[in-house]
């Protein structure tokens, strides 16, 4: 109880004060928050293609069936965000994401006793992969989202940073863990840090809304019932605002970027579970390797944090469209850069890019389709994610196989990647987002044309 005497005493600070700049808002601690638990899960789940070649060797099998248990576990992940994005908007992201933190950290412990193959995509293809869809962008884009209007953008990015570090700490940490010890070991010391950390600063700090601790969207006490009522009489919200999820798909945007979402899949999953597999191939140790996707990852970082803060200031979908772009040109240079050359400049070039696509894709959802069902949505947008990473990370596992090489793979990614580009740039923002085209709430017509 003593932190939440805490807590309400700090919020009282932050009622009095925030108004007159003299605080910082609470919603940035809860930002911190979700950018550590962030941190956790996507560098745990980055982190497979690290232990590859240790599964092949333990369990005499293949890339393609070992890729089966992260195939598994990117569908898995997938059909969960919409299920987790549901409930984050009935009763709050924070249960979510502290339940899901328990089940994954126990889960992570329980990988030191895997003994085959079936253990491995059972454990982690199903338990430990759908726990992570509870806890990284779906339930915490959508808290975020709650907390924050004017500077939306800067707040998911900065919680999208911390996957980021997760890679660029977690992955290289986990590769020099598996040259000291084994990979038990290294699961071992990833849930204990997941329960440790991750799972009590959740507890203690965030909360689903700024209304739960007296405050209100970018600080500020919360309003009075009159208040309230006068707020939502003269709210606005886009042209394409849903009172029902389901309604979104019937307009454009929503499948516009829902399928650019199935390319970043594609493409990230590519490359966190073959990167460290395709670099052996080269003649590169996977320790080099890992160093290489921590730089990717630390660059990744910087390249949010801008893209937050220029996604507040200019149009997402064309931010949008310039990382897809980039992210594709990272791909060419994978296949037409001798070895070494190629590996540290796809650390920088796909660093600019690599997790940026969440803050646009989230922040551009809730412009577009308004706050109410944002959690659904974003889970349904994820689920198209996961579903393209899963595909791909078997298919590129079998043509390696067959081929022995990752060209077509990468390839295949690069094409991919201009399509999404275009796709992204054809979404019709000034039109459609609260930004550029607000309506009244109050006055929102029934009768919309499909954008």
């Amino acid at each position: 109880m003593a932190h939440v005497t805490v807590l309400r005493a700090s919020t009282d600070y932050y009622m009095n004060t925030n108004d007159n700049n003299k605080s910082v808002f609470y919603g940035w601690y809860v930002v911190a928050a979700l950018s550590f638990s962030t941190f956790f899960v996507l560098g745990v789940r980055m982190g497979f293609g690290v232990f590859v070649s240790a599964w092949q060797e333990e369990f005499a099998v293949g890339v393609s069936t070992v890729s089966i248990a992260a195939s598994v576990g990117w569908l898995t992940n997938g059909f969960g965000q919409p299920f987790f994005g549901r409930l984050t908007d009935r009763i709050g992201g924070r249960r979510v994401i502290a339940a899901s933190l328990l089940i994954m950290g126990i889960g992570a412990i329980a990988m030191s006793f895997v003994n085959s193959i079936i253990g491995l995509i059972l454990l982690y293809g199903i338990v430990i992969s759908m726990a992570s869809g509870g806890v990284a962008m779906t339930p915490a884009g959508a808290v975020v989202s709650r907390w924050f209007s004017r500077r939306r953008g800067t707040a998911i990015g900065l919680v999208a940073v911390g996957g980021s570090l997760g890679g660029m700490i977690l992955i290289p940490f986990a590769a020099y863990l598996l040259i000291l010890t084994d990979w038990r070991t290294t699961w071992l010391v990833f849930g204990a840090l997941i329960l440790v950390v991750g799972l009590p600063l959740v507890l203690l700090v965030v909360r689903s809304d700024p209304s739960e601790v007296g405050l209100r969207p970018d600080g500020g006490r919360a309003l009075t019932d009159e208040e309230q009522v006068h707020q939502n009489r003269h709210a606005t919200v886009g042209p394409l605002y849903v009172e029902r999820w389901r309604d979104s798909f019937r307009s454009r945007p929503m499948w516009q970027l829902s399928m650019a979402y199935v390319v970043c899949g594609v493409t990230t999953a590519i490359i966190s579970i073959h990167f460290v597999r395709w670099a052996q191939t080269e003649g590169i140790s996977p320790g080099t390797a890992a160093l290489a996707f921590g730089l990717l990852s630390g660059i990744n970082a910087a390249g949010v944090i801008t893209i937050g803060f220029l996604s507040d200031r200019f149009q997402r979908k064309n931010l949008l469209a310039g990382v897809y772009a980039v992210r594709a040109l990272a791909f060419v240079a994978l296949i037409v850069l001798p070895g070494v050359s190629a590996l540290w400049a796809f650390a920088v070039i796909g660093g600019l890019s690599w997790l940026a696509t969440v803050p646009l894709t989230t922040a551009l959802t809730a412009d577009v389709y308004g706050l109410k069902h944002l959690g659904i949505l974003a889970g349904m947008s994820n689920l198209a994610h996961q579903l393209g990473g899963a595909m791909a990370v078997y298919l590129v596992g079998l043509v390696f196989d067959w081929t022995g090489t990752f060209d077509y793979g990468f390839g295949a990614g690069a094409a991919l990647l201009m399509v999404a580009s275009l796709t992204a740039l054809s979404i019709r923002e000034r039109k459609l987002s609260v930004r550029y085209s607000p309506v009244s709430l109050g006055n929102l017509s029934t009768d919309r044309a499909t954008a």
